[in-house]
């Protein structure tokens, strides 16, 4: 899937950054632009790989002290923020995505934008939102506030929580891989699919608005020297001998990646059985994507979330030496960990008082 990505104040112009060098690592080619905008250029000193003409001041010279200013300075500023799509390939993208720090003054900028995006542009706009810790309770109340607008002005939005991540950074961390696992399953594989995940399919499973996460569990393989030379120079060199798999292996690796994305690996915590709609892709050499064992997995999902739309997919990548599962779960209901939220901004409000 090609994604057009906006990163709002600093935790969101930071995961586009971070998105950016995931593309580039992969290597893999899903974004199609990227731009950072916020209220204060200080917020882009981190940036490296968003060049200055992508990086937009909005609000013309105020910086917001809550997230209601930001939200009107964006408002009254919007074609600034829209500027980042100028002479852009917006047509090669079958998504945007926004991405914020739902507990920065900034992001009430990012349900204007979704808004806005929205307004002139047919494709689906989704958003990337990373909540705050709960110790840092002065951000909390905007962030849920923020959340609830963010969801209502988008077709989705993708959470990721840095209490459970255990930081804002491995919350970064953590979205940023499985996100772009996400977008390159089915664009660029070097392999021949059993059943190709590509954008329609991303969207179909995203489609209804609502709040999504993302599991995400992988292993490395193990090396096996045949002819004096391992698996992984043979997969690097382009060797054409096939793989000798354990096939039970294989299938032990596919189902216990599967459980430990779903229970244990989500970036946003949820109760899995409020699923209304999912994607299980699993991705590695392809002598490794045992089928019984990924249509097992994707029953699994099935019976775990009592889903019926539970969608199944392979990515084959000979040259990699890992395989992994990624589990996507939407319009799911967050219920505990947003009372968690409640309770911490309440908790603020009363030591204020």
């Amino acid at each position: 899937m090609k994604v057009f990505c906006f990163g709002v104040g600093e935790c969101g112009s930071e995961l586009v950054e971070t998105l950016t060098e995931f593309e580039r690592d992969a290597p893999a080619d899903f974004i199609v632009d990227g731009v950072a905008c916020s209220t204060t250029r200080a917020d882009f000193q981190s940036l490296d790989t968003i060049p200055q003409s992508k990086q937009l001041v909005f609000g013309a010279g105020d910086t917001a002290t809550d997230a209601a200013q930001a939200a009107e300075l964006a408002e009254e500023d919007h074609r600034q923020l829209l500027r980042g799509t100028d002479d852009a390939p917006v047509s090669r993208a079958d998504a945007f995505i926004i991405c914020a720090g739902l507990g920065e003054v900034t992001s009430g900028a990012a349900p204007v934008l979704a808004k806005h995006l929205k307004r002139v542009h047919d494709q689906p706009v989704y958003g990337i939102g990373v909540l705050p810790e709960l110790e840092k309770t002065h951000r909390v109340e905007t962030a849920l506030r923020t959340l609830r607008k963010f969801v209502a002005a988008t077709d989705h939005v993708i959470g990721a929580d840095a209490e459970t991540a255990g930081s804002t950074e491995a919350a970064v961390t953590a979205v940023t891989r499985r996100f772009g696992t996400l977008c390159t399953a089915g664009e660029g594989g070097d392999g021949i699919a059993e059943s190709v995940v590509d954008a329609s399919e991303i969207i179909n499973t995203l489609r209804g608005g609502g709040v999504a996460t993302l599991g995400y569990a992988t292993s490395e393989l193990p090396e096996r020297d045949t002819g004096g030379l391992t698996q992984t120079v043979k997969r690097l060199i382009g060797a054409d001998e096939p793989e000798s798999v354990d096939d039970l292996d294989a299938q032990n690796r596919i189902t216990t990646h599967t459980r430990e994305a779903l229970l244990g690996q989500l970036t946003f915590p949820c109760a899995v059985d409020s699923t209304s709609r999912g994607l299980v892709v699993v991705s590695g050499p392809p002598a490794w994507l045992n089928r019984s064992a990924i249509e097992q997995s994707r029953s699994w999902v099935e019976d775990e979330t009592q889903c019926l739309e539970i969608r199944g997919g392979d990515y084959p990548r000979p040259s990699a030496n890992q395989i992994g599962v990624l589990v996507l779960l939407a319009g799911v209901s967050p219920a505990e960990r947003i009372e968690a939220l409640r309770a911490a901004a309440e908790g603020n409000e009363q030591t204020s008082d």
